[in-house]
């Protein structure tokens, strides 16, 4: 079972989970304890006890998809362009940074903050430039700590949350782009948002920097062609 196989296999199973690049492979964190290793060449490694998700994880066998053959028009299947969309909150030097590291990468970052549209609303400039721009193939939407929250009556279990505007607009570019086209960075001490389970997060501790290495692969993967220069 490979890496993609094994995603929609939790979330088929409605399994909430983190996941992380580590070598030779994915890592697959579950809320629930279990962990797996995808690796690239199919083995498949199950660390921890021995649970009735694991034992399922270890006998479910990949279904086979028919390939199926169809015409589709030139345009529909041109690559993205260099425009790689910026979500953020109050957390500006984490922006830059992505910016920065985008700029390096030969790419052209939009920040939703910054464009001009229309509509007066972060949404409405999302809504604008999501339909203008058909071939924005990728969005990088930044968690930072900047609001804190905590259950009704737990006060003392607070924690730190991104803004609740950048929640909304993570929906709806993965609405638009689809979740393999998203790529979520969060800062160490923020919490992940509830019933999002499935997606990639990258987490770094001060600088978006850090796992510049990692984004590159994901623009990759997207169908971009980053330059080495900003590694």
């Amino acid at each position: 079972m490979n890496a993609d196989e094994l995603r929609d296999f939790l979330i088929q199973r409605q399994v909430r989970f983190s996941e992380n690049e580590v070598q030779y492979g994915r890592q697959f964190k579950c809320e629930s304890g279990e962990i797996f290793v995808a690796f690239d060449t199919g083995k498949l490694l199950c660390q921890g006890k021995s649970t009735d998700l694991s034992k399922a994880v270890k006998a479910s066998k990949p279904a086979k998809t028919p390939i199926t053959v169809s015409s589709v028009p030139a345009s529909a299947v041109a690559g993205p362009d260099k425009r790689v969309f910026i979500v953020y909150g109050h957390d500006t030097t984490s922006r830059d940074g992505l910016e920065l590291v985008l700029r390096r990468m030969g790419l052209e970052p939009i920040v939703l903050g910054n464009l001009p549209a229309s509509g007066d609303t972060i949404i409405e400039k999302l809504e604008h430039y999501l339909q203008e721009h058909g071939n924005v193939g990728f969005a990088c939407v930044l968690l930072t700590p900047d609001d804190q929250g905590h259950k009704s009556g737990k006060s003392e279990e607070i924690r730190y949350r991104a803004r609740q505007n950048v929640i909304l607009e993570l929906g709806m570019v993965l609405a638009k782009l689809g979740r393999r086209r998203v790529a979520i960075l969060t800062k160490e001490s923020v919490e992940h948002p509830s019933d999002i389970a499935g997606l990639i997060y990258r987490t770094f501790k001060e600088r978006v920097e850090e796992i510049s290495g990692i984004l590159f692969k994901d623009l990759e993967a997207a169908g971009y062609r980053p330059d080495t220069k900003g590694l």
